[in-house]
């Protein structure tokens, strides 16, 4: 497989990508890269349940925020890391159903949605696929993945042009994303969830609150709700931490306060949303899983 001009992500940098290099703004090759696959805990209830999510992190990222806490796979490959072509990719969905997760748990995935989709289209898992991203998608790329993709995990980032350059180099965020989730929900339509309360189908949208930036959280929830119908629920996230080139950064070189926090959850209510609340509490570095290659040792047969 070869692209010889990329526009598969927003930036459309139409970079030269073959089957294991590429030049353009993630710095893969076509071929799915992936650091971890493992059932993993830290999402939210609706996500990880009681048995946990099938989640498979992809190294590389088209996004790139100052403040990834990821840094180690988005712009880097680990030692540990598989490049998979779509059967290998398919029979590790496959490996990551049988342990009896709720679902399989895709990682920012937009720079390989050809090889991904064409994985899920050969060997289905059976079990609702979610795609966790930025938000920062095309939304003709996400057609590709229309009917294969159950549960659409987006951030909505940045409300406004300057801070999505400050944080991303991308002043076209603020709409970029909002079509995209907006996308994401016609395809998924109205949220489905178990008898014991796991989304099966549907659009939960993610906004982690930054220090200094209450109002940018508070005008990215009011256009959320102007955009959405009701049943799209928000995860409203606290624990921010200053990570990589953010530390340099003034604003953003400190934890979130409880007090900003607390002004946009109040705003979020006022707005009606349900969904969920992530409090300061949890910032730190412990829910960031090891990129150990775990998961990536099986020998599943490919589809």
């Amino acid at each position: 497989m070869l692209l010889t001009s990329c526009t598969l992500c927003p930036r459309r940098c139409a970079a030269r990508r073959e089957p294991t290099r590429g030049w353009g703004r993630c710095g893969m090759g076509m071929l799915p890269v992936v650091a971890r696959a493992a059932p993993h805990f830290g999402e939210e209830p609706c996500i990880s349940g009681t048995r946990g999510s099938g989640t498979v992190f992809f190294c590389g990222c088209a996004l790139g925020c100052v403040f990834c806490q990821n840094a180690d796979i988005s712009r880097a490959v680990p030692r540990t890391a598989r490049t998979l072509d779509a059967g290998a990719l398919g029979a590790l969905f496959a490996e990551l159903a049988d342990k009896g997760v709720h679902n399989i748990n895709l990682v920012t995935a937009s720079h390989f949605v050809p090889v991904v989709a064409e994985a899920l289209r050969r060997c289905p898992p059976g079990i609702p696929v979610v795609y966790n991203c930025g938000g920062y998608e095309s939304v003709q790329t996400l057609r590709m993945l229309e009917g294969l993709v159950d549960v659409y995990l987006p951030d909505y980032k940045f409300a406004d042009a300057d801070t999505a350059a400050v944080c991303a180099q991308a002043p076209d965020y603020p709409q970029t994303a909002l079509e995209a989730i907006v996308e994401m929900r016609r395809q998924t339509g109205e949220a489905v969830f178990s008898p014991e309360g796991i989304l099966l189908r549907g659009t939960l949208v993610r906004h982690l609150v930054l220090p200094g930036l209450t109002g940018a959280s508070m005008a990215a929830l009011t256009r959320l709700r102007e955009a959405l119908p009701a049943d799209v629920r928000v995860s409203l996230m606290g624990q921010y931490t200053p990570f990589g080139p953010a530390r340099g950064i003034r604003g953003l070189d400190r934890p979130l306060l409880r007090r900003e926090y607390r002004r946009v959850a109040a705003h979020m209510r006022a707005l009606g949303f349900d969904g969920y609340l992530q409090t300061p509490e949890a910032s730190g570095t412990d829910m960031i899983p090891a990129w150990d290659g775990e998961g990536l040792k099986g020998k599943g047969k490919p589809c």
